[in-house]
């Protein structure tokens, strides 16, 4: 699936990637390849980003929300 994560500065992360885990306003969820559609609040704390060669990143970010939609994840973070 594909990632973005975009702050008001500029886009931090563009990729394909297997697994996002993230910091959701009511507790963190992951969210694998086919996964069904949803939008949900974010809260301060870390995305986990996890490419398909197993390779992690982490990114921090203040809040924001994320769109997940035909195996397309875009976080619009605060910072």
């Amino acid at each position: 699936m594909h990632l973005e994560i975009i702050t008001p500065d500029k886009k931090v992360y563009s990729g394909e990637v297997d697994s996002v885990k993230l910091p959701g306003a009511e507790g963190s969820f992951g969210i694998l390849n086919n996964h069904a559609p949803i939008i949900a609040s974010l809260k301060k704390g870390t995305i986990k980003v996890t490419d398909s060669k197993k390779h992690v990143e982490n990114f921090e970010i203040n809040g924001g929300v994320v769109e997940v939609q035909n195996n397309k994840v875009i976080v619009l973070a605060e910072s």
